[in-house]
């Protein structure tokens, strides 16, 4: 089931999500919806915050990158087959230079900035059946994992741009929370009575 991403201005998206055990309910139903409703979206990646469940949960599917003809061949077969569910997750470490990357959110629709993020990061997290991991992740991948990790700890793209950038998008913020925006895919907005 496509569920409604919920957008800028709405609560649930600057709670601290809550951990979750294996018991939590429909946790399998759960995640068929957020890979639904994130493909619908036509995103690379979802945080159960995003469809109003303030828990430590986030999908990321890297595989439209796989066509991208700017990397290396390795980097593209990596790509092109990278989905992942992460639960409880908790990066551990991020390292290497900071580098600036052109990113977009479900929740923030057309508003798109250079954001600076360090480019190797190391994460412990749960899988879908609560196996764990610690790996190392970088370039893209890391990239779509800190922005993802960002939504369960409260924290928007937005948060991260310059006083200057975020005066020049207030407007925009503005109205996406006011519902005053047009997508291709459901969204719930805070200050609007009606769903679309």
């Amino acid at each position: 089931m496509i569920l409604p991403i919920v957008a800028y201005g709405d609560p649930v998206l600057r709670k601290m999500g809550k951990e979750i055990s294996k018991d939590y309910p429909k946790l399998d139903e759960i995640l068929e919806n957020m890979f639904e409703t994130m493909n619908n979206a036509h995103g690379i990646g979802l945080a159960a915050p995003q469809v109003g469940m303030p828990i430590r949960l986030f999908i990321v599917d890297a595989t439209p990158f796989g066509d991208d003809e700017e990397l290396t061949q390795e980097e593209r077969n990596f790509l092109s087959t990278f989905k992942q569910v992460f639960i409880n997750a908790k990066i551990k470490e991020e390292t290497g230079e900071e580098w600036a990357f052109n990113e977009g959110c479900l929740s923030i629709p057309d508003i798109r900035e250079d954001v600076f993020r360090k480019e190797t990061i190391k994460i412990e997290y749960l899988d879908e059946n609560f196996k764990k991991h610690t790996r190392e992740f970088n370039g893209i991948v890391a990239r779509i994992i800190q922005h993802e990790y960002d939504h369960i700890e409260g924290i928007l793209f937005t948060d991260k741009l310059s006083p200057l950038k975020k005066r020049l998008i207030k407007g925009k913020l503005s109205n996406i929370s006011k519902g005053k925006i047009r997508v291709d895919y459901r969204m719930r907005f805070p200050d609007v009575k009606k769903k679309r």
